[in-house]
């Protein structure tokens, strides 16, 4: 059924208003809510209520969505989809509780220690992403990553913007800490947003190394020494064990093929 004249002009009224605003869930869907008002004979009061609380979760999706975009996860990965059945080892109720993100508000810091293949990048971006839906703001990078960022912008005279950046930013995982040894320089500038972050934002570390072996990242003892002491103050440290699920999938696999 065409609408009238006059609700024809009212509704080009509430999309000129509604663009004004910016209310684009608003200028969307304020007609299908008004005919389900109709149907469901619910007082204006309700139709209103239900067109506004459209547009918040619209909003905070939005907002969820360029969270993690900024977060540049380079997969994002959800503690759903985590097998714990293939890695006992992984204790379930503390990647749980950790969820909640409490640890954040208390500036605390996670470190998956094991080797490759245990899930470690996979639990540390679903924590993460979990951190972006509450409503952080998460920065995702290797170690690698950070210490060619540093250095560029050492290079460029914008070291102090950049450190300054990771030390706002609520959440920083810090993956892959233990496979490359840092280059000459890089391993102070790491040190630098490692220590502006102490106690101001939480940090989320993967490493394949025990800490007695970070030297083979931070070559200088005291170096290395004072980066394990600041990182895993007030951390919560999971073992995530030698097995590589990831290998022995990739075994299974074979054998489906061959049988």
């Amino acid at each position: 059924m065409t609408p009238s004249p006059k609700t024809q002009a009212l509704e080009a009224l509430i999309e000129a208003h509604a663009t004004e605003l910016k209310l684009p869930t608003v200028k969307r869907r304020f007609r299908g809510l008004a005919e389900e008002a109709l149907r469901e004979q619910q007082t204006p009061v309700a139709y209103l209520a239900a067109l506004l609380e459209a547009e918040m979760a619209e909003r905070a999706e939005r907002r969820e969505r360029r969270r993690l975009i900024d977060a540049r996860f380079p997969i994002i990965k959800r503690l759903e989809e985590f097998r714990f059945d293939d890695n006992p080892k992984v204790p379930q109720a503390t990647i749980a509780a950790l969820a909640d993100g409490s640890w954040i508000d208390d500036r605390e810091s996670i470190i998956l220690i094991g080797e490759s293949g245990t899930g470690k990048t996979m639990l540390a971006t679903g924590l993460a992403v979990c951190a972006c839906q509450q409503g952080r703001r998460v920065r995702f990078t290797t170690l690698a990553a950070l210490a060619n960022e540093l250095q560029e912008a050492d290079s460029r005279k914008e070291l102090g913007r950049v450190v300054g950046r990771y030390a706002r930013t609520e959440v920083v995982v810090l993956d892959e800490m233990g496979y490359l040894a840092l280059p000459d320089g890089a391993a102070e500038l790491v040190f630098q947003v490692i220590s502006e972050r102490n106690e101001r934002g939480s940090l989320i570390v993967t490493t394949n190394l025990p800490f007695g072996e970070w030297t083979k990242v931070f070559p200088d003892a005291r170096l290395a020494k004072a980066v394990v002491d600041r990182i895993t103050h007030k951390a919560h440290i999971i073992d995530t064990g030698t097995e590589s699920w990831r290998f022995r999938h990739g075994l299974e696999r074979q054998g489906r093929k061959r049988a």
